[in-house]
């Protein structure tokens, strides 16, 4: 199989069209639905890290400066049955609207009457945004009435959520079947080229740094990564899993148990195909899951008992330093601990400020998504990234080697 590559995805990819392939007359008056990805932390009604907010606003000014009415969908959180005030899109629009220096009025609902006036009577570079897709339970089921009704006031559809393509819904594949043309956006197009480029075509030595508190969420990607980096970094919680299926103690630490023999199986797996698989040396464990718990640094080997691994110590990030000198793509997804508390976010910040530090040298460094993405915001680093993914799930899908169906519904160049 040398030589030989999976050419399918990446050719599906390429040959997606993006709104930059457009003509003006194709936008010029148009009624266009956007989905974007304005998923963002709110603590109440506060915005808390509006990367997502401010990573769509390329595409939507040039929607506006080609002419077109602009209406903006997207979820927020996990609704369960209807609406609830909590997760309105309103700090959204209000967020928006402070970037765009511009209005964006927020309709009352993302379906109905109501929202189909509203959108008649807007002008060329009007710009509205649609309250939460997912008030309906019909938008994660991609139930076709409320597809119809959805995209029912709209000429054409633009994705731009590469947060939720690897998601088959209403507002990210539903649509594509009434609207056309169905095109990417200027960030869904980037990410494609970043995650899927570096993963199928990358530099080599090529590293992975797979974090966060589940070996089941990470399980796919982690497995999927082995076979394509020479290096992986594992950190975050998952790593007591992994140290349970090495027989180690681990104190009060979370561990899934159910995945102790998967753990097994990916250490197993490296082993065969002389991969460096890098756990940590040494780890800050506390008393208590609490940033005010009293702390230690122990070997790796000797967590006591009633106390909790809650990051790496500075010998692991020493060591992922060295690790990470030769490699010339480095991908990250997850956290090396609970960065949130300050007690317990120097293994995740300075794994950021080495990735900092090759990126300067010439490395591609790729932040895949969600707590990673955070991370890189609060050490002041993002900028000296090559490249900051905004998708948790959909960058580990793309990275999973899935094909993504809210991009594989976009049309064809």
């Amino acid at each position: 199989a040398f030589g030989v590559r999976r050419a399918a995805v990446p050719m599906e990819l390429e040959a997606k069209k993006s709104v930059g392939d457009l003509s003006d007359a194709d936008l010029s008056g148009k009624k266009v639905l956007i989905r974007c990805d304005v998923n963002v932390p709110l603590d109440g009604k506060v915005i808390t890290d509006d990367t997502r907010i401010r990573a769509s606003i390329p595409t939507l000014e040039y929607l506006i400066s080609k002419g077109a009415s602009v209406a903006v969908c997207s979820h927020l959180g996990r609704p369960k049955d209807g609406p609830e005030d909590k997760f309105s899109l309103g700090p959204c629009a209000a967020r928006m609207s402070e970037l765009l220096g511009k209005e964006v009025k927020l309709a009352p609902d993302c379906i109905g009457e109501e929202v189909a006036a509203m959108v008649s009577s807007q002008g060329p570079g009007d710009i509205i945004m649609l309250e939460n897709t997912r008030f309906y339970k019909e938008e994660t089921k991609n139930e076709s009435g409320f597809v119809e009704k959805f995209a029912a006031p709209f000429d054409m559809f633009v994705n731009d959520a590469f947060g939720t393509a690897h998601r088959a819904h209403a507002s990210t594949e539903g649509v594509t079947k009434y609207l056309s043309p169905a095109v990417s956006g200027f960030l869904l197009a980037k990410e494609l080229e970043y995650l899927d480029g570096a993963v199928q075509n990358g530099e080599r030595p090529m590293a992975a740094i797979v974090g966060g508190s589940k070996v089941s969420s990470k399980i796919t990607v982690l497995e999927a990564l082995l076979d394509k980096c020479e290096k992986i970094i594992i950190g975050g919680g998952m790593v007591f899993t992994f140290l349970k299926a090495k027989g180690l103690p681990v104190g009060t630490s979370l561990v899934e148990d159910d995945f102790v023999e998967t753990a097994k199986a990916v250490l197993e797996k490296a082993e065969k195909l002389g991969k460096e698989i890098l756990l940590p040396e040494d780890i800050v464990v506390a008393d208590a899951f609490a940033p005010d718990a009293n702390t230690q640094i122990v070997a790796v080997d000797a967590i006591p008992d009633g106390w909790m691994g809650l990051d790496n110590g500075p010998a692991t990030t020493a060591a992922q330093a060295a690790a990470l000198a030769d490699c010339k793509t480095v991908i990250m997804n997850g956290p090396m601990g609970v960065f949130e508390f300050e007690a317990f976010n120097k293994g995740t910040f300075g794994i950021v400020d080495i990735l900092a530090d090759i990126t300067s040298k010439g490395a591609v460094t790729i932040i895949g998504g969600g707590d990673s993405v955070a991370a890189c915001e609060q050490s002041g680093k993002a900028s000296q990234m090559s490249h900051i993914s905004t998708g948790g799930g959909a960058s580990l899908e793309l990275l999973e080697g899935k094909v993504l169906p809210g991009v594989a519904a976009l049309a064809e160049k």
